[in-house]
């Protein structure tokens, strides 16, 4: 049997983070401080969801906004304590997406917007 390594991501490499909002103007906050932040280069925002879900024993319905933030492996963790900071879920949604192929000239444009320090 062979063995199973992980490969450290490249701080550059491209990640999509999801998370839901409960309507447009909450979503369109935390999208803007997302992307005014430089943590993430494009935020998409997806209204008209509806979540079914379980919470605190009882299932619930919510009509939701599903945020899509494109970011880099080296900006998630920021982009999570934003998150954490500024949604108005007691439990906010966190994912993170790798892509498996990502267009070069797009992976350069979203490292460029997200670096810390941008260049010219």
């Amino acid at each position: 049997m062979s063995e199973t390594r992980s490969v450290p991501a490249d701080p550059a490499d491209p990640r999509m983070v999801l998370t839901t909002l409960p309507d447009a103007a909450s979503a369109e906050r935390l999208a803007r401080e997302l992307v005014e932040a430089r943590l993430a280069a494009c935020v998409q925002l997806a209204p008209g969801l509806v979540s079914i879900y379980r919470w605190q024993g009882a299932v619930e319905r919510a009509d939701e906004v599903l945020l899509v933030a494109k970011t880099t492996a080296a900006r998630v963790r920021a982009v999570e304590a934003l998150i954490a900071r500024l949604h108005p879920y007691e439990v906010p949604e966190f994912v993170v997406l790798e892509p498996r192929q990502v267009g070069a000239a797009y992976a350069a444009w979203l490292a460029a917007q997200t670096a810390v320090e941008p260049s010219a």
